[in-house]
């Protein structure tokens, strides 16, 4: 799917949201500025979720309470693959709530659990390409 700017996206996400249920795992790469976080937003929006949706950047997980709870991670400022245990991150990925998460790629082989990939490619300054996996195209 090609988006032509931020509305479009977060009409986009707010679609894709419709094809979530709980345990959803949703990992979300992209360059900077491709729009992850807007994706996030759209999504949480969907889902019912009322507040403000940001980039957990430097706390790295933001819990939205919702119905299902709603977790957005954003893994750039991880460290160390252990560092995922001091989030509990097997906890966020295996419960009833829908989790996203931003920079998948510091994951590293860790992919177990994510159900959706969603990778944003920046075609020009407001132009992205959308495309959903299920399986992680990172990966040969």
């Amino acid at each position: 799917m090609i988006v032509q700017n931020e509305n479009e996206t977060l009409l986009w996400a707010e679609q894709f949201a419709k094809t979530l249920k709980p345990g959803a795992v949703v990992a979300i790469s992209g360059n900077l500025g491709a729009g992850k976080t807007v994706i996030s937003r759209g999504i949480c929006k969907a889902l019912g979720f009322k507040g403000i949706v940001c980039s957990p950047t430097y706390t790295i997980v933001h819990e939205y309470p919702n119905t299902p709870p709603l977790y957005h991670l954003d893994l750039y400022r991880l460290n160390y693959i252990q560092d995922l245990e001091e989030i509990g991150f097997d906890h966020l990925i295996s419960g009833e709530g829908i989790t996203l998460i931003e920079w998948p790629e510091r994951l590293g082989e860790n992919t177990l659990g994510i159900t959706h990939w969603v990778n944003v490619l920046i075609l020009s300054e407001t132009q992205r390409k959308i495309t959903v996996s299920e399986k992680n195209p990172l990966q040969k």
